[in-house]
């Protein structure tokens, strides 16, 4: 069983029995990750949204079932045509035994990636939790320098700290305008969560 396969038959056991399923990749997989929401929602759920977790920012992928009926109807018709994937079976949008997507699927995949970026770099780019960890980095060195009088090497990391994290958010709010133009020329609407946090909602439905 290849890599793919793998994937797709722990994918596809979850869809079949939870309300709610949760992805769990490396940032590095955002493609891998991309097309295996896009097959999620080819059988009735949605995405949802993503937490990072950890020092390496693991990407926690939420993905819940969507009631809408075009997605149910959606869902069963994929259902009945695509009976065997993740068991060498063929894959809606995909090539077989693979999660690269077909020409057809290329641009949805490609969106929720897009997506999936976008709320990384909302996770990732706290102002407030960046600032903190800047402005106490820069007291913790300055500390460690009045108290071992080691000031030529820890003034200047105290002085770096804030400023690292500073320019860090300013890259992450580039980032982010990029490619919320990006969402926006596909069609997606800006909202708040409930945290507050901007997000980008695609245009529904899909095809079938």
């Amino acid at each position: 069983m290849s890599q793919a396969e793998r994937h797709l038959n722990s994918l596809m056991r979850q869809l079949a029995t939870q309300q709610h399923v949760e992805l769990v990749r490396p940032f590095t997989e955002l493609k891998t990750l991309g097309a295996l929401v896009y097959v999620a929602e080819c059988f009735g759920f949605r995405y949802a949204g993503l937490r990072l977790v950890g020092r390496h920012k693991v990407l926690h992928i939420d993905l819940v079932r969507d009631p809408e009926p075009w997605a149910q109807q959606r869902a069963a018709t994929n259902a009945a045509t695509f009976t065997q994937v993740g068991a060498g079976g063929p894959v809606p949008g995909m090539y077989l035994n693979s999660l690269t997507p077909v020409p057809e699927a290329e641009a949805d995949v490609d969106l929720i990636c897009a997506l999936i970026k976008y709320d990384g770099l909302v996770e990732a780019g706290n102002r407030k939790q960046l600032l903190t960890l800047g402005w106490g980095s820069a007291a913790l060195f300055l500390l460690l320098a009045v108290v071992s009088g080691v000031y030529a090497v820890l003034l200047p990391l105290a002085v770096l700290a804030p400023a690292f994290m500073l320019g860090a958010l300013r890259v992450n709010t580039v980032r982010r305008a990029k490619l919320a133009q990006r969402l926006r020329a596909a069609g997606c609407t800006p909202v708040r969560d409930d945290a507050g946090r901007e997000r980008y909602v695609r245009p529904v439905p899909h095809a079938v």
